[in-house]
């Protein structure tokens, strides 16, 4: 399928509301070859068909994995064939009650933050072969809460609301430190919010959305598509422009949290 005069992304996250939305906007766009991410076959080919019909466009994908679990990450990258010239990091989980993977790591903290630093950099080899590329980390303004000393809610009572809040601060800080190690790889990585839909997600916070999911999606499918963040690395974006996160400005915070994360096998 792919065609090297194509645009390809990979998306995660597209069999929900905004990485669905975002999806859609990437390949309605001409010379976008786009291939989702997801963990459930029926749920994937559901989501493909509904982007190609929406959009128009025939080279629409999805390829399996499991973005909580490095292996599965890993041997994903390790069977890419063809050029990946967009990462798009936004599958996230907010269950209710701790959980964990087989690998013992508590969900959210695995899925919406290692899996982001895992993907990317198992892709790093394909991004940089096609170079100039772009990754966005698409994360949130509800973020906050980080306990660089409980990330996974070992001593603290769980709570889905704070684990998904730190995730996102971890996004936005982690995007910092991506960005120093790719900067002499011709790979641009910017953070962004991404807007407030109704979704599945938002129920699990125990909140309501007040956006479409195409208005959600406009921000990270603007990065990904180079229209914000040209020449930039290492910021976050809201409503369209770049914005200050005073998580990022945390420098000795920013090194402790990635060496952390760095250290999960």
């Amino acid at each position: 399928m792919t065609d090297n005069s194509r645009i390809v992304a990979l998306v995660t996250g597209a069999t929900g509301v905004i990485g669905g939305a975002i999806a859609r906007a990437l390949a309605a766009t001409p010379g976008f070859e786009v291939v989702i991410v997801a963990r459930d076959q029926g749920r994937a080919e559901n989501a493909v068909g509904a982007i190609r019909d929406d959009s128009g466009n025939d080279a629409v994908r999805f390829v399996l994995a499991d973005l909580s679990r490095r292996q599965s990450i890993d041997a994903l990258a390790a069977s890419w064939r063809g050029p990946l010239h967009v990462l798009v990091n936004d599958a996230v989980t907010a269950p209710r009650r701790r959980e964990t993977t087989p690998e013992g790591i508590e969900l959210t903290f695995a899925t919406n933050v290692l899996g982001y630093l895992w993907l990317a950099d198992a892709f790093v080899p394909h991004l940089a072969r096609a170079a100039p590329a772009r990754i966005v980390n698409v994360a949130s303004n509800w973020a906050g809460d980080l306990d660089l000393d409980d990330l996974e809610f070992n001593r603290r009572r769980f709570d889905n609301n704070i684990a998904y809040r730190q995730s996102k601060q971890a996004n936005r800080m982690l995007t910092v430190a991506q960005a120093e190690r790719l900067r002499d790889r011709g790979i641009l990585i910017n953070a962004c919010h991404p807007g407030n839909p109704s979704s599945g997600l938002t129920r699990d916070l125990g909140f309501g959305g007040h956006q479409s999911a195409e208005d959600a999606a406009r921000t990270p499918a603007m990065l990904a598509r180079g229209e914000l963040g040209a020449g930039v690395s290492g910021r976050y974006f809201d409503r369209g422009r770049e914005a200050r996160c005073r998580f990022s400005e945390d420098r000795a915070s920013v090194g402790r949290l990635d060496a952390i994360c760095r250290g999960y096998d």
